[in-house]
């Protein structure tokens, strides 16, 4: 690589350094995540201000330094101002930030994540407010996918066998075992025990993992359509359901992160605080 390189790339973070300088990260279409100082981007007159600002997307040139590079250019190629509208959209997309910040790689070409987070963010833009948390919890498994770490929802992690939701009893139940990487039959714990650890933390410093959680059969059957690849995240499910399916996909990333989803105590305060159900 030369002294200098171009990439086009969304800001994901934003940290003040020294007087005047910002220090970014940003992911690339090229490049994956890249560290960048944008000097003197905070002072009241800098080209570099606006352009350095949360989930813009910009054509960049960049000169690569000892230890930081340095961001020399900016063009803005698009933006994202309706996210700040309103809270829970800015707490969602800065929930969706934090996930790709914990997956995306350095040195690596990450279009699809790229394309992805983007196309998310822009639905979040022109989302209602009822549309806001159902675009979120997809947005939530789809990166899982993405990265090859989604819980498994069709079938028993222990079984292997298909499970079907009988949505017309209000007592059947499911288990999710955030250590086995998805649903279990909660009538054979003992397999549980000697079961694959799917969803490994990414460090070794793994904590115990929890007890399995009980899902009924309406959580299941959202989790299994949003499983679905061009599923609509606007069916009609109770808002209630999905916070809890939220809720739990929340766990299972935290869990295997090893990380909290610091901007998700954002959401709990957008929405009505329900009785867990899980």
């Amino acid at each position: 690589m030369s002294r200098t390189y171009k990439a086009t790339g969304i800001n994901l973070k934003a940290m003040p350094l020294g007087e005047a300088d910002r220090l970014l990260t940003i992911l690339t279409r090229e490049y994956g995540l890249v560290r960048v100082v944008a000097p003197g981007a905070r002072k009241t007159r800098s080209q570099l201000g606006g352009r350095t600002g949360l989930f813009v997307v910009n054509e960049l040139l960049i000169a690569k330094g000892r230890s930081l590079d340095k961001l020399s250019q900016a063009e803005t190629l698009a933006s994202y101002p309706g996210l700040s509208k309103h809270l829970a959209t800015l707490a969602a997309s800065q929930y969706l930030a934090e996930l790709v910040l914990y997956q995306a790689l350095s040195d690596q070409p990450q279009d699809d994540l790229f394309c992805l987070l983007c196309e998310r963010l822009a639905s979040l833009e022109t989302a209602t407010p009822d549309q806001v948390l159902p675009l979120l919890t997809q947005s939530v498994f789809d990166l899982l996918d993405w990265g090859g770490v989604a819980p498994q929802v069709q079938a028993c992690c222990l079984t292997q066998r298909s499970l079907r939701p009988d949505l017309k009893n209000p007592d059947w139940r499911i288990g999710f075992s955030l250590a086995a990487g998805g649903t279990v039959s909660l009538d054979a714990p003992e397999l549980l025990e000697r079961s694959p650890r799917a969803a490994e933390p990414s460090t070794q410093s793994r904590k115990p993992a929890p007890k399995p959680l009980a899902l009924t059969a309406i959580e299941l059957a959202l989790l299994q359509q949003i499983s679905n690849s061009g599923s609509d995240p606007n069916s009609q499910y109770p808002a209630a359901v999905w916070i809890s399916v939220e809720r739990l996909l929340r766990q299972y990333a935290q869990y295997y992160f090893d990380r909290p989803i610091r901007s998700a105590a954002l959401m709990d305060s957008c929405f009505s605080p329900l009785p867990s159900v899980l």
